[in-house]
């Protein structure tokens, strides 16, 4: 059995109100996300001494993000600090640093945060993070050449474009990039966190709303949100006299392929994977919760496909069959994700997995869920987490 399985536990999780919200900036949405999980957790936060902070793109990309946030949160002593970006893999990755700094007695508690506050309150004058170059362009500026030039402009249009090749090589549809987005709506539906929790999305809808970037509707792309999300892992021993049932870290991957982030129709799903559950110790078969990376409609296919729930060129119709939706054989995204509940990177699909492994999904819970597949993707397919997540240890 690898050395690190089962050695940590997520026992904190905290979610601040998300979406259209303008109580606080991001540092303040960091700060009441991680008091939420202290207090999910019956933890103070003298008991912190390892933060590690994903900055949004409210951040900005040269802060010391860790130090502000331990500034305003007031925590002393801490003997692990680090702002980590892998774009949407980061979570992932905070979680995999975390349980091995737990594992080797580094640290004894670890906070690991997400926030942003990219929207401004309605009627405000336009001075925000739109009218400057966004962190997430200009972290992928120095992979594109003369694009810009032929109106090749941002980070929707180079998914696009490798969604479309992708279409023409594997017979992906466009009902098929609809379903995706109509059973992930399904979800949200049950869930009251999810920005449509009460607007259900029908195909002919879906078809019917305006183009991003084609071949994208507005309805293949992930929301923008404001909020906060932070977790709290320590140790399986420690876990045991807390308040929340533990939830064990299995095993962690990653997988970078490199090379130009736009010319490829795969993902570092299958490296990071293959470490992932070798570390677990499981097959994918044992997996009875999925929570993909959902930037778009088309990273839930790809992912389904590298990962190996199903073949090359197969998800489409496997997700127009219903199979990914309530009831189906492979619950995905169950709280809503990213395209119909909230958009907090890759803490959006760590937090369902918690909340479906405690069991408190409510309407939306999958019975017995035992095991969860928690996927990250960034930098336009280019960088890659996978987290095994377990309710036993």
């Amino acid at each position: 059995m690898h050395s690190l399985r089962g050695k940590a536990c997520i026992v904190g999780l905290g979610i601040t109100p998300q979406g259209k919200v303008f109580h606080t900036n991001h540092v303040g949405f960091a700060v009441e996300a991680v008091q939420l999980a202290l207090a999910d957790a019956g933890l103070s936060k003298n008991d912190i001494d390892g933060l590690l902070l994903n900055p949004g793109l409210s951040w900005g990309e040269a802060s010391m993000g860790s130090f502000q946030l331990q500034q305003a949160l007031g925590l002393k002593n801490l003997t692990l600090s680090a702002t980590m970006n892998l774009g949407g893999a980061t979570a992932g990755a905070m979680v995999a640093h975390a349980a091995e700094a737990i594992a080797n007695g580094r640290c004894s508690t670890v906070a690991c945060v997400f926030s942003d506050a990219p929207l401004k309150p309605p009627k405000r004058p336009q001075t925000s993070i739109q009218e400057r170059p966004s962190g997430s362009a200009n972290t992928y500026a120095f992979a594109r050449g003369f694009e810009a030039a032929y109106g090749f402009f941002g980070i929707p249009a180079q998914y696009a474009m490798i969604a479309r090749r992708y279409m023409h090589v594997y017979g992906l549809t466009q009902d098929h990039l609809g379903a995706v987005a109509v059973a992930q709506r399904q979800w949200a539906n049950r869930n009251p966190l999810a920005q449509y929790y009460d607007r259900p999305l029908t195909l002919s809808e879906y078809h019917a709303s305006r183009w991003i970037v084609e071949p994208f509707h507005l309805y293949d792309c992930c929301l923008v949100s404001n909020g906060g999300l932070a977790v709290i892992l320590t140790s399986a021993e420690r876990a045991r006299d807390l308040r929340q049932p533990p939830v064990y870290v299995l095993g962690v991957g990653q997988g970078h392929p490199g090379g130009d982030p736009v010319d490829t129709l795969s993902t570092g799903a299958p490296l990071a994977a293959r470490q992932a559950l070798s570390m677990a110790g499981i097959s994918l078969a044992e997996v009875n919760v999925v929570e993909l990376y959902d930037c778009y409609t088309f990273t839930v296919i790809v992912s389904l496909e590298d990962y190996g729930f199903v073949g090359k060129g197969e998800a489409g119709p496997f997700v127009a069959a219903g199979h990914t939706a309530p009831g189906g054989r492979l619950p995905v995204n169950t709280g809503g994700g990213q395209l119909s509940s909230f958009y907090m990177w890759g803490m959006t699909p760590l937090s369902e997995a918690v909340i479906q492994l405690r069991g408190q999904g409510g309407a939306r819970q999958v019975p017995d869920a035992t095991v969860a597949l928690v996927s990250g993707n960034g930098g336009v397919l280019s960088t890659h987490s996978t987290t095994i997540l377990g309710r036993e240890r």
